[in-house]
């Protein structure tokens, strides 16, 4: 081997340590790739190098989605690759929480940043037991296991929070902003960057949405607990009804939740919004509601001991 040679290998390995990589995971839906452009352009605004891949192709509700972007940590440091290796994330984003915890060997184990929602999109194959109460197939770990593991951890309920705001698709949002916490960047910058990708008329709540994720980390606080699974309900019992709530104003037509419903009790209508033509077929196993990329169906079980309880 030439000394050329030992010498620029060297200096890759010099430089590859001087980048630093963020690794945006989720499912088809939720704004994984919105996220991604919006840091990369940011680094690029900060005249840094930067790479960045994505798989979307599988972008439909309950499809693996992810963005590696990775950049220097200072003007001129060069990037050589688009991915990034195993262990070697400096910030592992999740949007799903099971998603965050299948990645998690991604993460850098001495001094990685991990920030997840808590938020559980459960997929159909994961609820192949439809008997009564039955519980899926999903990640059992619970926030407080997987933030005990890492360097540094962050688990919130950002879904929750975007609910509250106002927009339940600015969850996305909430998490940028968390993320915003733990690299060097002007938090004017952050705000520019992001007006340039939100929907045209949501930069309010958008800008409200990333203050609040990067306050929730900036402010301690104690991280909150996880939810347990939503049970799946197959069989309407004696006490027990089962409603749908159809927001029409909200459905695009995409008749995922028609295709995917156990029951076949889903169809679209005259003007292609989704209804609920067969209401004794349904037995309530959410499917449509965890589902649907647009929240336009929620399922409420309601019991006489627990009226309207969803």
């Amino acid at each position: 081997m030439s000394i050329e040679t030992i010498a620029a290998e060297a200096d890759a390995v010099t430089a590859d340590a001087l980048t630093r990589n963020v690794l945006i995971v989720g499912v088809g839906g939720q704004g994984v790739i919105m996220i991604s452009k919006v840091l990369a352009l940011l680094c690029q605004t900060q005249g840094l190098q930067v790479k960045q891949s994505e798989v979307h192709g599988m972008a439909k509700r309950g499809g693996v989605v992810f963005s590696h972007v990775r950049f220097g940590a200072k003007a001129g440091d060069p990037v050589w690759s688009p991915t990034i290796p195993m262990g070697e994330a400096d910030v592992l984003i999740a949007m799903e929480w099971a998603e965050g915890v299948r990645w998690l060997p991604f993460l850098r184990a001495d001094t990685g940043v991990f920030i997840a929602d808590t938020q559980q999109v459960i997929p159909p194959f994961a609820c192949r037991n439809r008997d009564f109460f039955a519980e899926p197939a999903y990640a059992t770990e619970t926030p407080s296991e997987i933030v005990g593991q890492v360097s540094d951890g962050f688990a919130l309920d950002a879904g929750r929070m975007a609910e509250e705001l106002g927009n339940a698709r600015a969850a996305n949002t909430i998490l940028l902003g968390t993320l915003s916490a733990s690299l060097d960047f002007p938090l004017d910058d952050w705000l520019s960057v992001l007006n340039q990708f939100v929907p045209k008329g949501t930069e309010e709540i958008n800008r409200r949405a990333f203050l609040l994720g990067r306050d929730w980390v900036e402010t301690p606080r104690e991280n909150p607990a996880m939810p347990a699974p939503t049970p799946a309900l197959p069989i309407a019992r004696p006490g027990i009804d089962v409603r749908l709530e159809i927001t029409r104003s909200w459905c695009k037509s995409c008749d995922i939740c028609v295709k995917l419903c156990p029951e076949r009790c889903l169809d679209l209508d005259d003007q292609q919004i989704v209804r609920l033509k067969d209401p004794d077929a349904c037995t309530g196993c959410r499917i449509c509601e965890w589902l649907c990329p647009d929240f336009a169906i929620a399922v409420h079980h309601e019991t006489p001991e627990r009226p309207h309880s969803a």
